[in-house]
């Protein structure tokens, strides 16, 4: 226990108690200025925003290849690898996972044809991807830093290798918010039964606050767990305890002031009673007709998954949901990801995944959405050219140089961007980073990459990190 010093006196004491009284009075009124905006943060953060530049998208459809396509069997041909297949490069050799596996320069199996007025070159795998190929725009030349799956994959979605960073989807709600407010701004599409690699780590919010989170919907059966009672209840008691339940929410956090996570949690609950009628509506595919069902592929068994994400998506963004992420059936987690059996596994990605990627820009343009949605395509790397595993050759990861692409909103279709050298290992031209691609989508919505700001334990973050970073104007309307 401490003592008073033995020299203070009666006007000391009252001069220090005055100023802890001041104290205290500052301290609260600061107290209470910061529980407003922290009442007020959650949903003053998802009302729609301007943007601080002209925007030519409002909303973003990210499809994620995870595992790694492999961009000389899809999207960037090689003749060169026939020429010299067989060969083993040293360049090569020297950045495989495991030297003792792998072989010479693999040629690719599949015919590459030129499609649309453009004449862009796709591959035999991708028959319905190809007939938008005048909206597309491919960059052949992007690289990352990751030759690993997990930071990879986390740096694809938020530009940073650490798994704690806020993913893209997070970044661009921060900044827009979202034009309706009864169903999420972010939504994840995943298998409803298995879990991708990383799980929720593809669409955290990581440092941003909790409430710029990606929500996960189901792409079968009950679209959101829980979202319904299990049982019925007549409207006026329904409300009573809704109304309670707010109450005592709202008192809880109250009583703890400056918890972002409680703020996040109450808006969550408000969601979920908005989204029992909106989202019922939103993810209700019976409502679309045969024919739209047939050109998502939703009466064949090996493309109604992806395809019926695929539809969700564009119900979505047409409700004005601001980012969906669209993830593959994970009958393994890694799907892309083929270091052996290389055909096989391509070809069963590429059914399960091109008629409903191919069906949903069909139907965006149909609809006069596609104008302000911008589309996406592309994994966490690419494929090396040189054949892993013998027996049943695959390919390696390649980070140094692969492939994606861009459709819809602020993109000049029918175009390639940046090239690789003659057997598609590294990008050389026109070389877009991971950071440069972030920066594009951005300018897509009309914001400034630099002014996406969020102050982080005294650090001024941004999506696209502190190094400089540059808008593939080259793609741009």
């Amino acid at each position: 226990m401490k003592h008073f010093p033995p020299n203070l006196h009666r006007r000391d004491f009252l001069g220090r108690v005055g100023t802890g009284m001041a104290g205290m009075a500052l301290n609260g009124l600061l107290s209470q200025d910061l529980l407003a905006r922290s009442h007020s943060s959650a949903g003053s953060h998802l009302r729609p925003r301007q943007p601080n530049l002209p925007a030519r998208a409002r909303s973003v459809i990210q499809l994620f290849m995870t595992g790694g396509p492999s961009q000389v069997d899809l999207l960037d041909p090689k003749p060169a690898l026939a020429t010299y297949a067989g060969d083993r490069p040293r360049e090569v050799l020297d950045h495989v996972e495991s030297v003792g596996s792998a072989g010479g320069l693999l040629p690719s199996t599949y015919r590459f044809t030129r499609h649309g007025q453009s004449g862009l070159p796709f591959s035999e795998l991708l028959p319905h991807t190809a007939r938008c190929a005048d909206d597309i725009a491919v960059i052949r030349s992007m690289w990352s830093n990751s030759f690993n799956h997990e930071t990879g994959i986390v740096e694809m979605h938020s530009g940073r290798t650490m798994k704690s960073s806020p993913s893209m989807g997070s970044w661009i709600i921060y900044g827009l918010g979202t034009e309706n407010q009864n169903l999420p701004a972010f939504v994840a599409l995943d298998d409803p039964d298995k879990q991708i690699l990383l799980g929720k780590k593809n669409w955290q919010s990581g440092w941003l606050p909790p409430v710029f989170q990606g929500t996960r919907f189901r792409a079968s059966g009950v679209p959101v767990v829980n979202l319904e009672p299990q049982q019925a209840y007549p409207g006026p008691v329904l409300h009573s305890a809704r109304t309670l339940l707010d109450r005592m929410a709202r008192s809880h956090r109250d009583d703890r002031p400056r918890q972002s996570v409680l703020d996040a949690r109450l808006a969550s609950y408000q969601l979920a009673a908005r989204m029992q009628t909106s989202a019922t509506d939103a993810l209700d595919l019976s409502r679309e007709s045969k024919s739209t069902q047939e050109l998502y592929g939703l009466d064949q068994p090996q493309t109604a998954a992806y395809g019926r994400r695929c539809l969700m998506a564009r119900r979505l963004v047409e409700r004005g949901v601001r980012f969906v992420q669209v993830l593959m059936n994970a009958a393994n987690n890694n799907p892309w990801d083929h270091h052996s059996d290389l055909n096989g596994g391509l070809e069963r990605c590429c059914h399960e995944t091109d008629r409903g990627v191919g069906a949903l820009l069909q139907d965006l343009k149909q609809r006069g959405l596609l104008d302000s949605t911008l589309v996406t395509w592309g994994g966490e790397f690419g494929r090396l050219p040189i054949a892993q595993n013998a027996a049943k050759p695959g390919r390696d990861h390649g980070p140094t140089g692969f492939s994606v692409w861009m459709a819809g909103g602020g993109i000049k279709g029918g175009t390639v961007h940046g090239a690789t050298d003659e057997i598609g290992y590294k990008a050389v031209d026109q070389r877009v980073s991971v950071h440069d691609f972030h920066a594009t989508i951005l300018r897509c919505l009309g914001i400034d990459h630099e002014q996406l700001v969020f102050n982080h334990h005294g650090l001024d973050e941004r999506l696209t990190g502190v190094e400089p970073a540059h808008v593939v104007n080259e793609i741009l309307l």
